[in-house]
């Protein structure tokens, strides 16, 4: 152990287990480079400082990103390598050149409030903040802020079940102009299977059996959302248009997508659609003029030039609906009808009963039916104490075993004998 000056800088040099850390104390101060030695000690002999940690918090945090992302290519597939490096951009943006040994809890604090002020919501601020404690972690840095850094609160709803009718203008307006058919026609296989849109854009045609009316999801969010989903009969109508669909462009072969790319009017079977946002946000949004009835974006004034009302006050009632709320919705539905926790399940892909209750929303009217279902009059006309919450009294006890405690006991003779006496 010893320190020593470089640049009117204290360093210290010192070996724990046989490895050396030699490395700047970023301090002029010789009480203050004592310290800070002491600490860098300490973390060394509890594993938290190594010499390839160290040399990876000099790197400038852009720079770290940038390998850090690459280490995880063998571990993460194609879309969550995607992700994890969109997550990382606007770090990089805010961090730059500062080496990741000078990131401290202020800083981090400081990108964080920025962040929400320009909107962002606490749950994508969270999960850039995962991006960073990550990086950090590999430096060996993390643990220096972890006590000070808590995730934002975020909302507890985690989506949203249409009511009856919502879900019928939903389909109806879909079906209103040619360029939102593909939205529709993913709509309708999410409300029908639960399926996720990442899993509707990689679905093949050998996924597809047409003659047992199944599906089977090879590619998911997890490892139980990799199952076989059965086609009722609107499902399976919709998979006959875009089979049909398919036909007309040479689009039939097993290993082609269901729901293809197309750019520019071309169609690629070969590789699958990357999003329907923009559809999908233009129907939900859309609302009709209650003058003339003309289904319209929402504008100030009716674009129709015969009308021309000022509908700037007119809201579509499915403005915010994702397209992944059609997946609550279905698993609602499951959750209101009689199938059972282990059907839901298997037919969503979940692994846990916490997980159905987090994605199924019981509504009000099925609630209410519920406590309804108690309102029914009981043997003596209604609700009596007496009569439906006592038990009657047994008529026979069983010459071996009687009830003590709530657990089956062998009985004595003389416990026996007063039994019967009081009977």
């Amino acid at each position: 152990m010893a320190l020593f000056k470089r640049n009117k800088t204290w360093w210290t040099d010192f070996s724990v287990n046989g490895q050396r850390f030699r490395q700047s104390l970023g301090t002029t101060d010789w009480r203050a480079a004592i310290s800070e030695e002491k600490k860098l000690i300490a973390q060394a002999q509890k594993g938290k400082l190594s010499v390839a940690g160290e040399s990876f918090a000099r790197l400038a945090f852009s720079e770290a990103s940038e390998r850090y992302l690459d280490s995880r290519k063998l571990e993460l597939s194609d879309r969550s390598l995607k992700k994890e490096r969109q997550l990382l951009v606007q770090p990089s943006s805010f961090f730059g050149t500062m080496p990741l040994r000078r990131i401290t809890t202020e800083n981090l604090l400081a990108y964080r409030e920025s962040r929400a002020k320009r909107g962002t919501g606490p749950v994508y601020v969270n999960m850039e903040m995962g991006s960073i404690r990550r990086i950090l972690k590999r430096a060996k840095r993390w643990h220096i802020v972890a006590e000070d850094i808590h995730p934002l609160k975020e909302r507890g709803e985690v989506g949203r079940a249409m009511a009856h009718e919502e879900k019928i203008r939903l389909l109806r307006i879909a079906a209103a102009r040619p360029e939102w058919q593909t939205a529709r026609c993913a709509a309708v296989l999410a409300l029908n299977t639960t399926m996720r849109g990442c899993e509707l854009k990689g679905l093949r045609w050998c996924d597809v059996n047409l003659i047992d009316r199944i599906l089977t999801v090879r590619h998911s969010k997890t490892e139980a959302g990799e199952r076989t989903i059965p086609l009722n009969a609107d499902a399976m109508a919709v998979v006959l248009e875009l089979y049909r669909r398919a036909q007309t462009g040479g689009g039939t072969e097993l290993s082609h997508y269901v729901f293809p790319a197309c750019e520019h009017d071309r169609i690629d079977p070969t590789r699958s659609q990357t999003t329907w946002r923009t559809a999908w946000r233009n129907l939900t949004r859309a609302v009709h003029c209650p003058a003339c009835n003309q289904l319209q974006s929402p504008a100030e004034k009716c674009r129709n030039e015969q009308c021309k009302i000022d509908i700037h006050e007119i809201k579509s009632p499915l403005a915010g609906l994702r397209f992944h709320d059609l997946r609550h919705h279905a698993i609602t539905e499951l959750a209101e009808s009689q199938a059972s926790d282990q059907t839901v399940m298997a037919i969503a892909g979940h692994v846990s009963s916490r997980m159905l209750a987090l994605y199924s929303h019981v509504r009000l009217d099925a609630k209410r039916r519920a406590l309804d279902a108690l309102n029914n009059p009981g043997p003596m006309g209604g609700y009596g104490t007496n009569h439906d919450t006592n038990p009657a009294l047994p008529q026979k006890i069983h010459s071996q075993v009687i009830e003590g405690y709530g657990r089956p006991v062998r009985a004595r003779t003389a416990d026996l004998h007063r039994v019967k006496v009081a009977l």
